[in-house]
């Protein structure tokens, strides 16, 4: 309640520096036209001066300019822009709608970019349009979010064809990954090899990896904000595909046109639909029922309501699930025996948001959110003879989190030199560590006390998350502009309370109208951690909180860097940053998430990281020819008193140079080509240097490296480096209810045998001796892919 009311003194305060300005204020809320969704940082600014803001995410902008004759000028990359002339006298609402160019195609890159990278404060931050991420050829036809952003300098990804992102030299839970403002706690499908963001239900992608505004909080390494579309208020459209392994569907309108709009996108995989037959011949005829297979889904919906154009409403839900299963019944004239094994995980999250303009100078969004991930795996064999249970053997394991919150944030735009934000959440927490239920029944053999039933395991954590947080986009004079400000956040479990304070700090100074110099200063805590199991995104990862015996994860950032403008349709950029973190947690020495009978905390080891890497990047914005090039060089280290001596080691994805290189081009209006090439180091990996023979190994089969083995240090081997050369090509064409499209595509076009793991194994020589020898397993060769989808308007 303290920082609740700290918050309404600060709104109030505020709103009294209005009172005594002599300015006049034009407010309102950009559009597409055609659509009628909101256009994200869209520039609006008087021409004479250039003094001008950008729409915030939700479209509205606040201008405050002296009284008299101006010309105000709307411009958003992609769309024609407008130019208003008014004798301001009073406050003034324009809501305003902007046209989309003819052309669209030659701006897919440069959509995002609506504020130039040369004026603004914020560094380390990329956008991608929907467009963008649909434009790079990908594995098996499958359009992913996070394989697009793994292209970028900074962001490496996992293992191969993999679409974890692991950002200067974080973990895959330093990531705050926000989808229309509701966290995502299991980015992944298909045990990382698919993200569950469907991109035709996404409007923008927003990227920041360093520093962080002071709006952001709770993790380490980066924002990753994914906003949904909000759903087409003037017309009903239907866009579809039909891939290798998956279908979707969206479908979008007016349910009162230009007041309540919606939009639902479906997506699911059909392997284990199409596959069905061939195991069930492939399992033979003895078998009456055989099931195998595995699929996930998701599904998108969202409805938002204009109650007049000062207040709006939003509804969004995302419900996504991945299931394995494989089981048998085997009958017989006096028996039946089934045995049956699952594995399901899954998200589901829904944000309710109230927008209200409480003056033209202030704008409120309040937002309530639920979040939960599960994960399930499953076993049970049972036999039963003349109707009667002979033995039932049931084992199940289920953890998670679950997530309410509650927050409200306002921005507030005093004048053209300062556009404020601040705002207060606080989220209640939910930890499920793990639960084994066990059951053993056998009840038809007469025995007693023969049966066991019984639940284990760790109990659920219950937390308490709260932050407040100011920040200032201050512009001192015409070079020199900064970003101020401070996060304070509290976290209580069990009988402790941590606090936090953070301050944020970014800064540009105006070289000149072309080149700008950046630094940034960030300070981030984490309350929450991820006992991370495998390198492949399983799912038995498990999320738990700080506790009074592990603290929270803490990371400081410097940055600096440079941005250079050449053109309007070339930005580079080079950039160093320097992260020092602590309290990072890791298994101990033999323990993992299968070690069932300890308690979690009893597992870890609390150690520090250090990262520290340059990043270069060079794009052009648009034209027929589009792209970028990225470049990064990087250290990531990590210490723990108990592992590898206590002695540095390197970080599992410590990767010394990254290349992507990214290019797209638009023959005419029917035909375009992506082509991407990826280059990295080689990762990190612990291997045995010496074996030695065991008693045990030579009494069985005589396989020496059986034995004892001795490890040194920790990721000490390199595996080989990985590249990859992907093609991708799209035939668009106009038909009378709309637009089809036929996408080919070639995965790994060389058909390079990049590192998946290694692993020893035993090789017989001419002369009848054994050696072992280490061997290298690939996943993917050469893949092409095709694709239809269409466009029904």
């Amino acid at each position: 309640m303290v920082m609740l009311r700290l918050t309404v003194s600060m709104a109030l305060l505020l709103l009294s520096q209005s009172l005594w300005s002599q300015k006049v204020t034009i407010s309102g809320t950009l559009e597409d036209r055609n659509t009628g969704e909101k256009l994200i940082s869209a520039n609006v600014y008087e021409s004479s001066t250039l003094k001008g803001v950008a729409s915030n995410v939700y479209g509205f902008y606040s201008l405050t300019l002296p009284a008299g004759k101006v010309e105000i000028v709307y411009s958003y990359v992609g769309y024609q822009t407008e130019q208003i002339e008014i004798d301001l006298s009073r406050d003034t609402v324009i809501n305003l709608t902007l046209e989309p160019v003819i052309d669209i195609d030659e701006v897919v890159i440069s959509a995002e970019r609506s504020r130039s990278a040369v004026r603004s404060t914020q560094m380390s931050m990329t956008e991608l349009s929907a467009n963008t991420i649909k434009s790079l050829p990908v594995l098996l036809g499958e359009v992913d979010v996070l394989k697009a952003l793994q292209l970028l300098p900074g962001v490496k990804g996992g293992n191969e064809g993999t679409s974890g992102i692991y950002v200067r030299g974080g973990g895959p839970d330093q990531n705050l990954i926000l989808l229309d403002g509701v966290p995502v706690y299991n980015a992944n499908h298909l045990f990382g090899f698919f993200s569950v963001f469907n991109p035709d239900a996404i409007q923008t992608v927003k990227l920041i990896t360093g520093g962080f505004p002071a709006r952001y909080g709770g993790r380490l390494s980066s924002v990753l904000d994914i906003r949904m579309k909000d759903g087409n208020n003037k017309k009903f459209s239907v866009d579809g595909s039909i891939g290798l392994i998956s279908s979707k569907l969206t479908v979008e309108g007016p349910i009162i046109k230009e007041r309540t709009s919606f939009i639902v996108s479906a997506r699911r995989t059909y392997i284990d639909l199409l596959a069905r037959p061939l195991i069930r011949l492939q399992a033979g005829g003895d078998i009456d029922n055989f099931k195998a297979g595995y699929y996930f889904y998701d599904l998108n919906a969202k409805v938002n309501h204009k109650f007049s154009d000062r207040s709006r409403l939003f509804l969004s839900v995302y419900s996504g699930d991945d299931k394995a299963y494989l089981g048998s019944v085997q009958k017989g004239r006096d028996y039946r025996w089934e045995d049956e094994t699952g594995l399901g995980w899954g998200n589901f999250t829904t944000a309710l948001r109230w927008n209200y303009v409480i003056t033209p100078k202030l704008f409120s969004n309040t937002t309530l959110t639920y979040s939960q991930y599960n994960f399930l795996t499953s076993l049970l064999d049972q036999e039963e003879r003349d109707g009667v249970i002979e033995h039932k053997y049931q084992f199940s394991y289920n953890s998670g989190i679950v997530d309410w919150a509650g927050k409200i944030d306002f921005d507030y735009t005093p004048g053209p030199d300062h556009n404020m934000r601040f705002g207060y959440n606080q989220i209640y927490h939910t930890f499920k560590p793990g639960v084994t239920v066990f059951l053993m029944d056998f009840g038809g053999n007469g025995q007693e006390g023969a049966a066991i039933d019984t639940t284990f395991g760790n109990t659920n954590i219950y937390a308490h998350e709260g932050s407040i947080y100011l920040e200032d986009d201050w512009t001192i004079t015409p070079r020199l502009k900064a970003n101020l400000g401070i996060h304070l956040s509290g976290f209580k479990v069990r009988d402790s309370l941590y606090k936090s304070i953070e301050p944020r700090i970014s800064a540009r100074y105006m070289v000149n109208e072309k080149v700008s110099v950046k630094g940034a200063y960030t300070r981030m805590t984490q309350y929450i951690h991820l006992l991370t199991n495998s390198t492949i995104g399983l799912p038995t990862d498990l999320w738990v909180p700080a506790t009074d015996r592990i603290p929270p994860q803490k990371a400081q950032q410097f940055a600096l860097g440079v941005v250079y403008e050449p053109s309007d349709e070339w930005e580079l950029s080079l950039e160093g940053y320097y992260k020092m973190m602590d309290n990072l947690i890791e298994y101990k020495e033999g323990a993992s998430f299968f070690s069932v009978q300890d308690d979690w905390e009893d597992k870890l080891e609390v150690g520090e990281g250090l990262a520290y890497g340059l990043e270069f990047l060079a794009r052009k914005q648009y034209g027929k020819t589009s792209g970028w090039i990225g470049y990064t060089l990087s250290w990531s280290n990590r210490r723990f008193d108990s592992i590898s001596f206590g002695e540095w080691f390197p970080y599992l994805y410590d990767r010394r140079h990254d290349i992507s290189i990214v290019f797209n081009y638009r023959f005419n209006d029917h035909i375009d080509m992506g082509i991407t090439w990826v280059y990295g180091t080689g990762n990190a990996v612990t291997l045995p240097l010496e074996k030695y023979a065991s008693i045990g190994s030579w009494w069985g089969d005589m396989r020496w490296f059986d034995g004892l083995e001795y490890f040194e240090k920790r990721n000490s081997y390199r595996v080989p480096a990985y590249h990859r050369l992907d093609i991708g090509v799209n035939f668009r064409k106009e038909k009378k209810w709309g637009e089809r499209t036929w996408s080919l595509g070639l995965y790994n076009a060389y058909n390079r045998k990049n590192p998946f793991f290694l692993d020893f194994d035993k090789i017989m020589n001419e002369d009848g001796t054994t050696e072992s020898v280490l061997k290298l397993y690939s996943l993917f060769p050469l893949i092409p892919s095709i694709s239809y989808s269409f466009k029904i308007r």
